[in-house]
């Protein structure tokens, strides 16, 4: 990809011109041999291109631990591009170099861009075989056995991640796991029953089972001098250490490792939504949803001449939801359901024998004919970016919900009621209605904890292609 950039840049700014970088203008003209000479760019182009190649090297861009990991490989690819090219501006300014800046304002963005989609094609190569089994660190996991088992759990229904759990190393315990950990594939045990752990004996396990990678939980049974001189130990042994912390649902932003009195402590900051962050989120409310209704209104017209041309009823229907804070407000939609869709809802409801919250049917008889399709693509929420303008909605967030369903909330569920609800999110980009019950609330308050404006571009390019390719939508 660095060649591909240096050669479309060269080509792109000079075509097939033999331009050159003037030497006499800086300084070299005294030692010139011949007055006028200077670098021929192509030679300026290779010398870019084996400096930049280098630097992703020096910068560990292509570190183990990064390659696959998406988001964070991506942010470290375009930190470690931006410093170079700046390093590159500074040293031209510093020493009166006169680069043509049509070279570098080519070279940057079509150079990240294109290293950004070699590693997503890596990136997706690499999780497709991992699903399969292939390309997978062999790993233990240490520590007490619930906290042990919780690991095994997410490391098996992530193989994306690249770690295969085959085996553990746990005390003796006879305390019942949770129901949600029961039907967990278990790993052998390396720690015999009824011994004490002890770090050598530890060590000597993952040599004799060909361990790559060793999770040591927050439950780890070994004092912190026993851990310093396991993590020596491993590194003897090239087998990476890991350390599971037990936070879930919290996104990289929020932690921060700081040496402190000769502790590497970690520190996971307060979610809070201040005015400025406040601010933010609604200039990209109000600009997005003022363009999305500037650019479909045409489509809007017509998909409310088809609900209105279909059975002579209300085009809008405003169904009473629960906002920001508890507060209700009134969502707006194309309708896609009969006229008597009320009446009929308790006795659907208690015939699928469900909770009131996310409650959702697949083949709902009350739903239109046009309804269908509408539903399917998303079409009957359009409206909703006038919701979006008056303030009671936002362009992402967890989907607003009755009043029922929020009266059934555990306590720890009205965190997701601490901002505005969206018109998708993340539980939309990950499956929408085929996404149930405790997952989706899961996703909603990673969202409501875990809030950036980068997270909420990402979820709005991924609702476009979630649009277009409408998987789970009913």
């Amino acid at each position: 990809m660095v060649t591909a950039t240096v050669v479309a840049t060269q080509l792109i700014r000079f075509g097939f011109e033999g331009e050159t970088l003037p030497l006499d203008e800086f300084g070299f003209d005294e030692t010139l041999p011949v007055e006028g000479l200077g670098l021929p760019y192509w030679l300026v182009g290779a010398a870019l291109g084996i400096c930049w190649w280098v630097w992703l090297e020096l910068r560990g861009t292509r570190d183990i631990r990064l390659v696959g990991q998406g988001v964070e490989e991506s942010r470290e690819l375009i930190n470690a591009t931006l410093i170079l090219f700046g390093a590159i501006a500074i040293v031209s300014y510093a020493v009166n170099v006169p680069t043509a800046r049509g070279y570098v304002l080519v070279a940057l963005p079509l150079g990240t861009s294109l290293l950004l989609l070699g590693r997503s094609q890596i990136r997706r190569r690499l999780v497709n075989r991992r699903r399969v089994g292939v390309a997978m660190s062999r790993t233990m996991v240490v520590g007490c056995r619930p906290g042990v088992i919780e690991t095994v759990k997410c490391l098996q229904e992530h193989p994306e991640a690249g770690f295969d759990p085959v085996a553990t190393y746990v005390p003796t315990s006879h305390r019942a796991l949770p129901a949600a950990l029961a039907s967990v594939e278990q790993p052998p045990n390396l720690l015999p029953d009824g011994e004490a752990p002890d770090v050598d004996e530890l060590v000597e396990a993952c040599r004799d089972h060909q361990i790559e990678v060793l999770v040591l939980c927050a439950s780890a049974p070994f004092s912190p001098e026993e851990i310093r001189h396991l993590s020596w130990y491993l590194s003897d042994e090239r087998i990476r250490l890991i350390l599971d912390t037990g936070l879930t649902d919290v996104a990289g932003p929020r932690i921060h490792t700081q040496q402190m009195a000769g502790l590497p402590l970690i520190h996971v900051s307060t979610p809070r939504m201040s005015w400025s962050r406040r601010l933010c989120k609604r200039t990209m409310d109000i600009v997005g949803a003022a363009a999305a209704l500037v650019l479909l209104a045409p489509l809007m017209i017509v998909l409310a001449l088809i609900v209105k041309l279909h059975d002579g009823g209300p085009v809008l229907f405003a169904h009473e939801r629960i906002g920001l804070d508890g507060e209700p407000f009134k969502v707006l939609k194309f309708r896609t359901m009969r006229t008597d869709a009320e009446a009929l809802h308790q006795q659907l409801f208690a015939e699928a024998g469900g909770s009131a919250v996310f409650f959702k049917l697949k083949n709902d008889p009350r739903v239109t004919r046009p309804g269908v399709w509408m539903r399917k693509y998303s079409l009957d929420e359009l409206p909703q970016f006038v919701n979006v303008l008056r303030g009671d909605m936002s362009l992402v967030g967890p989907r607003p919900q009755v009043q029922a369903e929020v009266d059934e909330y555990e306590r720890h569920m009205h965190r997701r009621l601490r901002v505005k609800p969206g018109i998708t999110g993340l539980w939309q980009i990950s499956g929408r209605s085929n996404v149930r019950g405790e997952q989706a609330a899961r996703l909603d308050l990673y969202y409501v904890e875990n809030w950036s404006p980068i997270q909420d571009l990402t979820i709005l390019l991924r609702t476009v292609k979630v649009v277009i390719l409408p998987d789970g939508a009913y």
